[in-house]
């Protein structure tokens, strides 16, 4: 008997079927976000047409040059998904970072929560950042960083809403990152912390879990609180997250320091501050070195807790100098804005 062979016409349409499929696929829902470079902006510039902070009740001094706050688009998450032919993108794109959706938002989490967050961390942001610019120029200032609410059980029976945090471990507390700082160091073994309760001092034993994104956690959300002898206003309110903090302390800190600081150099950075001047990692920040370049910066500020993430990924010409204060950061830009040999200043380099 004589086998039939299928016609050219179902022939075709056996090759469309899983043409078919893989279009469909591509356009589906993936649970992936993806990490890309976005815009530099001045910190002692303007943004549309506006300062993008200014200084009342202080004498203030004229800037130039650039001290660049970086940023990062992600996409995807949230209320609208990445495609999977995006994702596919992205990882054929050098520039850009693909991360698990439920690595960079908790399940769940909606797109109103993840704007109310990042606007709140910016908001505390610019806060710290103002008191690290003003700690570094011994301007005195009132603060107080208190439990602000609990992220699990762990020690919800230790502290309670509201306690001031005074001390840990007998270190007394200058600032949330530096807080954070001296957790890490205790590893895995309880630590105690100096509360004041009620208008009286008392000592409590705090327990940490580790979390894969932030080291050593004790499940307690901390606030800040600043009284300053004057006001510093900010515009931006369409960029969220803490990871400007630094940037925004070294314009403040030149725009109430005579001269120029940068000597009118291009100087782009990132990275978290707080009140003592601590500078913490951030997340992006290969992007963010992109953004930097792409905007025109020859030097680049990073956090020295971020090293390994920059190593590979510095485009070329581009300078990365390792920071980890404030005042890391200021004679790095002064030392910049002199225009000489900075091959001597901090770099982050492979193991």
């Amino acid at each position: 008997m004589q086998e039939q062979k299928p016609s050219r016409s179902t022939r075709s349409r056996l090759l469309w079927i899983p043409a078919m499929i893989g279009a469909v696929a591509l356009v589906l829902p993936s649970p992936y976000v993806i990490e890309s470079p976005g815009p530099a902006l001045n910190t002692i510039g303007q943004y549309q047409g506006k300062d993008l902070f200014t200084i009342d009740g202080h004498e203030t001094y004229p800037t130039d040059g650039n001290l660049d706050m970086t940023t990062v688009y992600v996409a995807g998450g949230t209320d609208r998904s990445a495609t999977t032919a995006e994702v596919v993108n992205a990882w054929l794109n050098p520039q850009a970072d693909v991360q698990p959706e439920d690595y960079v938002y908790p399940r769940g989490t909606s797109q109103d929560a993840v704007n109310e967050e990042n606007a709140t961390q910016m908001t505390d942001s610019q806060q710290d950042s103002i008191a690290a610019a003003l700690s570094a120029l011994k301007i005195s200032f009132d603060q107080e960083i208190k439990v602000g609410g609990f992220a699990s059980d762990l020690n919800k029976s230790t502290v309670k809403k509201n306690d001031v945090l005074l001390a840990i471990n007998s270190v007394p507390i200058t600032g949330t990152e530096q807080f954070r700082q001296e957790l890490q160091k205790r590893g895995d073994q309880p630590s105690e912390l100096t509360v004041r309760r009620d208008g009286k001092e008392t000592r409590v034993t705090i327990k940490t879990q580790e979390s894969p994104e932030n080291g050593r956690v004790m499940g307690i959300y901390l606030g800040t609180s600043y009284t300053f002898p004057f006001k510093v206003n900010f515009i931006l309110d369409n960029v969220g997250g803490p990871s400007a903090g630094m940037m925004f302390a070294l314009g403040i800190y030149d725009k109430l320091t005579p001269g120029s600081m940068t000597g009118g150099q291009h100087i782009a950075g990132t990275g978290t501050i707080d009140a003592g001047g601590h500078v913490g990692p951030i997340g992006g920040i290969a992007q963010k070195l992109v953004g930097a370049k792409n905007a025109g910066a020859k030097y680049f500020l990073a956090p020295a807790e971020n090293c390994e993430d920059v190593v590979g990924r510095i485009p070329d010409g581009l300078q990365v100098v390792k920071v980890a204060t404030l005042t890391e950061s200021i004679a790095a830009v002064e030392t910049i804005a002199k225009g000489g040999d900075t091959s001597g200043l901090a770099q982050c380099t492979a193991p």
